[in-house]
């Protein structure tokens, strides 16, 4: 017998050999129905694997991430079979599951393939799934295995192949299909209902540029149609939510060949903005305790080697600047934090001068692949609304808690209110990754943990997602498609103050090492302002809007009564502008629409009488003539009702 821990904590004894499916059916007729896949001892097994020794087991179904990645990954196996068969002679690679559905990169023997071709290897894959086959695991030698793919002419599997350890491969078989699988499947194919190819783009073969171009084809799967048709409707408004579409239309933001990808131009619009964005937390900032520093783009390549960031970001990004003096090399920065760290290190501190908070809104740089850029979400240039702390360990606790306190303001201000928070802790199996004592991490990782519980946040643990110099608890925001973003983190750091050699004189008049916080509420101005124009439609707050209101004379004996208006705004901080263009009313009506602005203004021959303005809001609600008093008082409520004061 067998003792099988299940995740309520229970313990129940099975005879040796039992599988996951098994064990489902002894909890209930129902759970067994719905599981399709497995954890044993934090090893992704199928159902039908023999449970041979004592361990923790975990069932999943398609309401849980594990169960979607099983399941799609299983799907990548169906679409690769029609693949093979509507494609004699291609040659397939890699098909993992992703966040949302799955993609196979694959060489085509000859020609391309494009949304024309989606049908067909739809109708294909699920005439495959229909069959109901099981998904069967083998293990092969490694001579078999590359027996197999020499046989096939695939040197893509061949070359993974060859990288991998005798006794450690193992081969997936379902139907007349086999692929060089590590495991975790559906138990069979006729649980895939629905699947949609969903687009088709070039990618070079382990993400090397130097290495040959293969088509990679991504899709997604259901169990059920319905959950397909209100995905590819999720999918549609997502395009119309899109931040590369809305900014052009917006003129928030360009981009510009000449300039460089990655490299984003912000428009009068956009950078408006995004002062009013750094404004709203400078403001929050100071009372906070944070004093503003402003450093320098580059630095001496030492600097970064001293934090460590030249060894993890050196060989991948922008490489060296060469000064006139041999030797001398200098780097774009790719993090601020070195900088503050030599900003603390400019004088000596006493623990009664500590903490030491600094910000900055700095511009990083990161060299990403062409392929992986993607508007405002992932470019290479990026400001990031850094700050660092430097507090002694009895202030650790308290520093990081009022650090959460300013990080939920940001995102409640902004409407971000449905959040998880995840604290990243490092992967105890891949030491090598990280910097710094065994010791600093553990004290590190419960600061977080402690902090976290303290302030009553709903937070999850995730091994292997903390940076390479400490953990960090990080906020999961969905937006408003459900779609789940990382927005803001903070991190514990007792490696940098040891690699700067950072001290303080402490009460016993002995130097002492301090602890540093990062933290950075909206993560980069880039990326948060892509998020918010997505999860808002680019109906931004009020606050924020680029303008708050348009005035539309009905025609050009009106303009001078638009005028006074626009003064009378302009005197109570309301941001507003005229459309004095010899366009018809219903035009300027429809643009202002289109534009987002959330107040029309409507002055005619009656309100120039009665000293009013005929007042509609975005969407066509008509709140009717009122003069420029009551106008200011609705927006003043309407501001106060979503931009709250941050605590003093």
């Amino acid at each position: 017998m067998i003792k099988i821990t299940l995740p309520d904590g229970s313990v129940k004894e099975f005879e040796k050999g039992t599988t996951p499916m098994e064990v489902a059916k002894s909890i209930s007729e129902g759970l067994a129905r719905n599981i399709i896949s497995a954890k044993f001892n934090n090893t992704t097994i199928e159902t039908v694997t023999p449970l041979e020794t004592d361990g923790s087991l975990i069932l999943y179904t398609w309401n849980d991430k594990e169960g979607k990645t099983a399941f799609w990954h299983s799907t990548s196996h169906i679409v690769a079979q029609a693949i093979e068969e509507l494609y004699p002679g291609v040659k397939l690679t890699i098909g993992p599951a992703i966040e949302n559905g799955f993609y196979y990169d694959i060489e085509l023997p000859t020609g391309s393939i494009s949304d024309k071709d989606f049908p067909s290897i739809e109708k294909k894959a699920i005439e495959i799934a229909r069959g109901k086959h099981d998904y069967k695991m083998r293990a092969v030698s490694k001579a078999e295995a590359l027996d197999f793919y020499k046989n096939q002419g695939n040197e893509y599997k061949v070359e993974l192949i060859e990288n991998l350890e005798d006794g450690t491969i193992t081969f997936c078989d379902h139907d007349s299909f086999t692929d060089l699988c590590r495991g975790g499947h559906i138990p069979n194919t006729g649980i895939v209902k629905a699947i949609k190819i969903l687009s088709v783009a070039g990618a070079y073969w382990r993400g090397n540029e130097n290495n040959p171009q293969l088509t990679r084809i991504y899709g997604i799967s259901f169990p059920k149609q319905k959950e397909l048709t209100e995905y590819l409707a999720l999918l549609e408004e997502a395009k119309q939510r899109d931040h590369r579409k809305l900014g052009k239309e917006l003129e928030l933001f360009t981009f510009s060949q000449k300039v460089g990808q990655g490299l984003p131009l912000w428009l009068p619009k956009g950078a408006a903005l995004r002062e009013r964005l750094e404004q709203f937390l400078k403001k929050a900032q100071k009372k906070a305790g944070y004093e503003m520093v402003v450093t320098p783009h580059i630095g001496q390549k030492e600097l970064y080697v001293t934090s460590g960031h030249y060894e993890k970001y050196g060989a991948d990004s922008f490489q060296p600047i060469h000064t006139p003096k041999e030797d001398e090399e200098f780097l774009l920065k790719p993090m601020n934090c070195p900088h503050h760290c030599e900003i603390y290190n400019s004088k000596p501190f006493s623990y009664k001068e500590l903490p030491k908070r600094f910000a900055e809104f700095g511009t990083v740089y990161r060299y990403e692949q062409s392929g992986e850029l993607h508007g405002l979400t992932r470019v290479r240039g990026f400001t990031q609304d850094d700050a660092h702390i430097f507090c002694t360990p009895d202030q650790l606790d308290e520093e990081f808690k009022e650090v959460i306190d300013l990080s939920l303001y940001v995102l409640g201000s902004l409407g971000f209110d449905d959040f998880t928070a995840q604290v990243s802790v490092r992967d105890l199996d891949t030491p090598e990754k990280y910097i710094g004592s065994v010791e600093n991490w553990e004290k590190a990782e419960q600061a977080i943990i402690n902090a976290a519980k303290e302030k009553g946040l709903n937070y999850v643990i995730e091994s292997g997602e903390a940076a390479f110099y400490g953990p960090k608890l990080d906020f999961m925001v969905k937006d408003a498609l459900g779609r789940q973003w990382q927005l803001g983190t903070i991190q514990v750091d007792y490696n940098l103050p040891e690699r700067f050699d950072l001290t303080y004189k402490g009460s016993d008049n002995e130097l002492h090492r301090p602890v540093m916080i990062h933290r950075a509420p909206f993560g980069s101005m880039e990326r948060f302002i892509a998020l918010l124009i997505e999860h808002t439609g680019g109906n931004f707050p009020l606050w924020l809007t680029p303008e708050q209101a348009i005035i539309l004379p009905v025609s050009e004996k009106h303009e001078k009564y638009a005028q006074k208006v626009l003064k009378s705004l302009e005197n109570n901080e309301i941001r507003a502008l005229i459309d004095s263009r010899n366009e018809t009313i219903g035009k300027k009506i429809r643009e202002a629409e289109m534009s987002k602005v959330p107040f029309m203004l409507i002055v005619g021959d009656n309100d120039e009488v009665a000293n009013t303005i005929s007042v509609r809001k975005h969407g066509g609600e008509d709140l009717g003539a009122i003069d420029v008093t009551m106008f200011t008082d609705l927006v003043n409520k309407e501001i106060n009702s979503t931009l709250k004061t941050f605590k003093e």
